[in-house]
């Protein structure tokens, strides 16, 4: 499901827990590579299993976690029948995860039919990705989805997968032990932030922009944790306290965790490249936000500029947006796009006073 963050973000995820006519049911909003799709989840309790040697696989007790390995099949209802075959027993920790691209034209991302196995967080497949969540060993859910239209200028095309609304049921046989995001290290969280922000990278540049944004927005969830620590490490001096932590967190000598300028570029960038995707998505509002935080973390970022620029142009706030774009030019001066939209932003902001000129001499005649 689409994680809460620390910017203005796409969507905040909903969630509705509770007994519906005595059946656990539980709805959210997912982001897939064309919209947002509503999500409502019926849990089927059957026995946990247990593969040999592993006893964590089928325990009561637990349910995935950040990082852990599922093993997994989703099959539409119109399928079920002819699923036939079963997972072969294995130890949980012979799994690894199976390699597969996120698709433009499908919603539920997962090969359909097989078992595939899963890393829980990494957001490829988001609507199984949060079935998962709470579930255990041996367990199954019944899915329905249905396009989730909060954009107006966004719309969701037709899956591929059949007609609407999608009905599918997802399976959880095995998985291994993961950790909740309190219980890792900062250097763990770190690992997590860089492969969110390069995978935010592949997806826009795929043409993924809600998929981008999911990325970003679970990179930023990540970095709130850690903003207290890099402040103290200002505090107390950056080289010692640097030291320490990569002593405490980490078992890899030669893993680098960053300074705290460079924390602050990593985020400015994060808060950035959110803008951007906000911006194709058509939300100035929350777009504005997030290129606004980038500018303060980085005054010398000039995406960052150009973007809370163009997010005040689409909101008719003329005055900061000339006041971005002239920022930007004394970043980097003759940059073409720049120049090109403050003149733009002028052309528009005479105009305006022009037709207020003619609306106040008319009141007064």
């Amino acid at each position: 499901m689409l994680p809460m963050m620390e910017p203005a973000h796409p969507l905040e995820t909903r969630h509705g827990n509770g007994d519906h006519d005595g059946v656990d049911v539980t709805s959210w909003v997912s982001v897939c590579p064309r919209g947002l799709w509503r999500v409502r989840r019926k849990r089927i309790h059957e026995q946990t299993v247990s593969t040999s040697g592993d006893a964590l696989s089928g325990s009561s007790d637990y349910c995935p976690k950040l990082g852990s390995l599922c093993q997994v099949r989703v099959l539409l209802r119109a399928h079920m029948e002819d699923s036939g075959g079963s997972v072969s027993e294995k130890r949980v920790t012979e799994l690894a995860s199976t390699p597969f691209l996120r698709c433009q034209d499908t919603v539920l991302q997962t090969p359909l039919g097989d078992w595939t196995t899963l890393r829980l967080g990494e957001g490829q497949c988001d609507v199984t990705e949060a079935c998962l969540e709470g579930m255990r060993a041996g367990e199954k859910c019944e899915i329905q989805l249905t396009p989730f239209g909060i954009e107006r200028d966004v719309s969701v095309s037709q899956p591929s997968e059949g007609n609407l609304p999608l009905c599918a049921t997802v399976e959880l046989q095995v998985f291994t032990q993961g950790k909740e995001s309190w219980e890792m290290s900062a250097g763990e969280k770190w690992e997590w932030i860089k492969s969110h922000k390069e995978r935010g990278g592949v997806r826009f540049r795929s043409g993924d922009v809600w998929g981008a944004a999911d990325s970003y927005s679970r990179a930023l969830k990540l970095l709130i944790p850690l903003c207290g620590l890099f402040r103290d490490m200002e505090k107390k001096g950056e080289e010692r306290e640097t030291k320490e932590l990569r002593d405490t967190n980490t078992t890899d000598e030669t893993q680098q965790f960053p300074s705290v300028d460079e924390f602050k570029i990593i985020k400015a960038e994060l808060h950035s490249n959110m803008s951007l995707c906000q911006l194709k998505l058509n939300q100035p509002e929350r777009a504005k936000a997030s290129a606004a935080k980038a500018t303060q973390l980085d005054p010398g970022a000039a995406k960052a500029w150009y973007r809370l620029g163009q997010a005040c142009q689409m909101l008719n706030e003329l005055e900061e947006a000339k006041g971005a774009f002239v920022k930007l030019l004394e970043l980097q001066p003759e940059l073409p796009p720049a120049i090109k939209a403050l003149k733009d932003v002028i052309s528009k902001e005479k105009e305006r006073n022009a037709q207020l000129g003619l609306r106040l001499s008319k009141m007064f005649n």
